[in-house]
């Protein structure tokens, strides 16, 4: 038991036990709030750590929890870092974000981007983590993969 723990990202292993057996825990609104604050404050150099949420009919993906600077509400599959992760179903990893094109600006001190999609097993598209830093090439193949294993764990509790 102990090695398959080993195996699951300590930032999972936190939402998980942030969520499970919680009177909340079957609040969809309640685990993405708590998912955002688990990683803002557990990963460095964040300036912005949210959720967009597909929205099907205004086919828009839709800011929810998040914390950061106030940002840009309603962004369109293929705008964006957000957009093209959302619609291409992979991760995107952004080193300087001023290299980007069609990047948008929600807060001019982020300087790198991860944005990881939410898809169900089953294949419905649920919308986007999307993570900035104030520093270049701040996120790593391997935050790539432990943040797509948290956000496998986080579809556990807001998709049923």
């Amino acid at each position: 038991m102990l090695e398959e723990q080993n195996r699951v990202p300590l930032i999972s292993q936190l939402l998980e036990t942030w969520i499970q057996g919680e009177v909340s825990q079957n609040y969809q609104l309640a685990n993405y709030s708590n998912a955002a604050a688990i990683l803002f404050q557990n990963m460095k150099q964040l300036n912005w750590v949210s959720f967009y949420l597909y929205d099907e009919e205004s086919d828009k993906l839709v800011v929810g929890p998040f914390l950061g600077k106030p940002a840009v509400a309603l962004i369109s599959p293929e705008s964006g870092v957000v957009g093209k992760a959302f619609s291409a179903q992979k991760t995107i990893i952004v080193s300087d974000v001023h290299s980007f094109s069609g990047h948008i600006v929600c807060d001019p001190e982020s300087k790198s981007e991860i944005v990881v999609p939410i898809i169900t097993r089953d294949g419905k598209r649920l919308g986007v983590l999307d993570i900035d830093s104030p520093e270049l090439n701040r996120f790593t193949l391997e935050d790539q993969v432990s943040l797509e294993h948290f956000v496998q764990t986080l579809l556990e509790y807001v998709y049923k």
